[in-house]
């Protein structure tokens, strides 16, 4: 055992607590299944904490601390983990408990829908990256679906109208969630979102909530404002400012990730600098 200086990235004893046993389960089934090929020999919880760092901060791959595992060590589990739905997985454990800690049922009736657009950076293929003409950005349109806590119940990530991404979202919250009946969202998803829930076969009711057009500027939206707030959330994971990512759906998983370690410091009831607040304190961790 030694003791090195932590990030501020990383995670506590209380959050992996929270993370460890998914993590734990799927090396213990890959090795019963002799898929990693040899004896996994670094420990998970600094491999999350690597991948939470490269989130938080924004940095390339290769540019991981040499106090980490390897880099392309850990980009394969990033990599696996965003493949086989890990991250998913633990996203909706996670939703679950902070939903019981808040007294709600564990799963959502009713959502809000948003989309944002990004830019990316110049080694995402051409091929899923679009232009919206009215914002002049070149990038991909993320969008996430939440509950009404602003918790993150779907997310995609493509070059894609409100309209597809709208049908996509509600597909996934849908089989995830079949409880939910209720969806907002902004008038930029029209009226196919609105056949599409309502031809699921649990048929959502989608709602278009428009601005009021008297206000001039910028205003709160009712229901709407509650999926900003997320976005908000997520732009707090430098990573996330901009798309890095040359698979969209490693772009989801970034999104997924930074959601995770929300929900972990909620049910934890802890804080950590985000990346526009100065460092004010160091502490240890045992490795």
């Amino acid at each position: 055992m030694t003791a090195r200086r932590a990030y501020p990235s990383e995670l506590s004893d209380a959050r992996w607590a929270l993370i460890a046993p998914r993590l734990t389960a799927w090396r213990q089934a890959r090795t019963d299944a002799g898929v990693s090929g040899r004896t996994p020999t670094h420990d998970l919880r600094e491999i999350f904490n690597a991948i939470l760092y490269v989130n938080r901060t924004g940095i390339a791959w290769r540019y991981l601390p040499h106090d980490f595992p390897p880099h392309p060590t850990v980009y394969g589990y990033f990599a696996a983990w965003s493949r086989e739905g890990i991250f998913t997985e633990l996203n909706y454990q996670l939703t679950g408990l902070v939903r019981d800690h808040h007294g709600r049922t564990i799963e959502s009736t009713a959502s809000i829908m948003d989309s944002q657009n990004v830019e990316t950076s110049t080694n995402v293929p051409l091929s899923t990256q679009g232009t919206d003409a009215g914002k002049r950005i070149v990038g991909r349109k993320r969008g996430i679906i939440t509950d009404t806590l602003g918790l993150l119940l779907a997310v995609t990530a493509a070059s894609a109208s409100d309209n597809t991404i709208g049908m996509d979202l509600l597909g996934q919250a849908t089989a995830t969630y079949p409880t939910l009946a209720k969806t907002w969202v902004d008038a930029g998803f029209k009226n196919r979102v609105v056949e599409h829930g309502a031809a699921l076969g649990v048929d959502v009711d989608v709602d278009v909530v428009t601005k009021d057009p008297q206000i001039k500027g910028f205003s709160v939206v009712k229901r709407r404002w509650v999926v900003e707030r997320t976005l908000g959330w997520l732009m707090h994971h430098r990573r996330l400012v901009r798309d890095y990512e040359a698979r969209p759906d490693n772009s989801a998983s970034t999104i997924t990730l930074a959601m995770i370690d929300n929900l972990a410091k909620r049910l934890t009831a802890e804080t950590t600098p985000t990346w526009r607040e100065p460092l004010k304190t160091q502490h240890t961790q045992n490795t």
